[in-house]
């Protein structure tokens, strides 16, 4: 990659890093485009040259917070208990390393909830399965006596729903970090 396309690409990252930003303080329908031009002192005009709308650049980053939630799939562990464990650790450590994490934790609940977003995007948002990605491991668990006893969905869920909690305050309040990985393992440890 030359040059030019290095700093191009960076500026994208860059109006996508703002963009985010303002769509999680803001949400999609308050943020308008020239808050997103402001914040990278760029032109509208010039803004549209890497991003054609609104609608593409949150579809862009919606997309992005669903690709996501493919690598817990690619985690091999011992049992089950130790998949919970080591995922849950990077989770954590990625969102302490690259903080836009949590902000897409933020985007993609918006982006499922919200009456603004567009209902093709809300349709690529609500592809999101980790609740049901994680019930086969959890099932295992069981039979391996490492997981405790439950209904695998509704045991998946609280998890899920305790990560989701603390991605969308890590967002908003970093200074309160993160709390330890086991904590939030033990909703499923047996």
């Amino acid at each position: 990659m030359g040059v030019r396309q290095e700093q191009k690409e960076q500026r994208r990252q860059e109006i996508l890093c703002a963009a985010l930003n303002l769509f999680v303080t803001k949400g999609y329908a308050a943020t308008k485009i020239t808050d997103i031009a402001e914040s990278v002192s760029m032109s509208v005009g010039l803004l549209f040259h890497y991003f054609e709308s609104k609608e593409k650049l949150y579809e862009e980053l919606v997309r992005m917070g669903l690709e996501g939630t493919n690598s817990p799939g690619a985690q091999k562990c011992e049992n089950a208990i130790d998949y919970f464990a080591q995922f849950t650790e990077q989770l954590f450590f990625c969102m302490k390393e690259q903080p836009y994490i949590a902000k897409l934790f933020v985007l993609m609940a918006n982006a499922q909830r919200s009456a603004g977003t567009p209902e093709h995007i809300r349709e690529i948002a609500l592809k999101v399965n980790t609740i049901e990605q994680f019930v086969p491991i959890i099932e295992a668990g069981q039979k391996e006596g490492t997981i405790r006893q439950g209904d695998p969905l509704t045991l998946s869920n609280a998890f899920w729903c305790s990560i989701q909690g603390i991605a969308e305050q890590y967002a908003v309040h970093p200074e309160m970090g993160l709390p330890k990985a086991e904590w939030i393992v033990d909703i499923v440890r047996a």
